[in-house]
């Protein structure tokens, strides 16, 4: 201890050092998401599509249910805002995505923006369904099919909601019919191309949607554009080529297929 006390005795302290900032990690965009507690591959999807040097990602985790059903979906919006309020607190956000599809037309983009902006206001907003149709546009389609996990319940909300809200036809819907976040997320790619396959073979459509942010395509997006002969996008995929043009990034990555060499489309 006498030996410990003497060091210190002897240690020179330097405060104040002069130092200067620059703009740090997120230099070019700050972009805030809430994942579902449940959700096993958005993370990881978004790490890659986001790789881009000042662009950072802040994520919170929002408590949910494993079991996709119309009455867990809603279960989230008391949650909504203390999540976003758990990304950087007190600091600002340019962009703060919410990550579900269904529940974001179980609750509506309306009322989750709401929410959002209790939490962070000055953002701009996004949801994967928001993306999804901001995508439609910025391809040209307008006859999407529709390809999702869901149960037939969660199935009506979502088609519902976007032959409602989305200025798009639907004219063909498949389902895997799995209402398990864990199996979701397992379903492999060549399923998801069998499944885009049949949808094509079944019905004229310009483009194809892919719902759930568990479901794993941004890496494989390009790949089934080329084999399929139409632009693909998904829940993860679309949101987060919104997120970056939101925030200002205008970058093209043709590596993660169409849609990330295009630009907003004027609504």
């Amino acid at each position: 201890m006498a030996d410990i006390a003497l060091a210190q005795d002897e240690m020179i302290l330097e405060e104040h050092l002069p130092f200067t900032l620059d703009g740090g990690v997120a230099e070019r965009a700050r972009i805030g998401i809430i994942v579902l507690a449940t959700d096993y591959t958005m993370e990881r999807e978004w790490m890659n599509l986001m790789d881009i040097p000042g662009v950072a990602v802040y994520a919170a985790r929002i408590k949910n249910d494993p079991q996709i059903t119309p009455e867990t979906l809603r279960a989230m919006e008391p949650r909504l805002t203390d999540t976003a309020d758990l990304i950087l607190p007190g600091a600002d956000l340019d962009v703060l995505a919410f990550g579900c599809t269904s529940a974001s037309m179980a609750i509506g983009e309306a009322r989750v923006f709401e929410l959002l902006e209790a939490s962070k206001p000055g953002a701009k907003y996004t949801t994967p369904i928001t993306s999804a149709f901001a995508a439609f546009r910025a391809f040209g389609a307008k006859r999407v099919g529709v390809l999702t996990p869901y149960r037939a319940d969660v199935n009506r909300i979502v088609a519902d909601y976007m032959t409602t809200h989305g200025g798009v036809e639907v004219p063909v819907f498949g389902s895997f019919n799995e209402e398990m976040d864990d199996r979701v997320a397992r379903i492999d790619p060549a399923s998801i191309k069998t499944g885009i396959e049949r949808l094509k073979g079944l019905a004229d459509i310009d483009a194809v949607f892919v719902s759930c942010t568990s479901v794993r395509l941004a890496n494989v997006a390009a790949d089934l554009e080329r084999d399929i002969g139409l632009p693909i996008t998904s829940s993860n995929h679309a949101m987060a080529w919104h997120a970056l043009r939101l925030g200002g990034v205008t970058d093209e990555r043709a590596e993660f297929g169409s849609l990330f060499t295009k630009q907003l489309a004027e609504v």
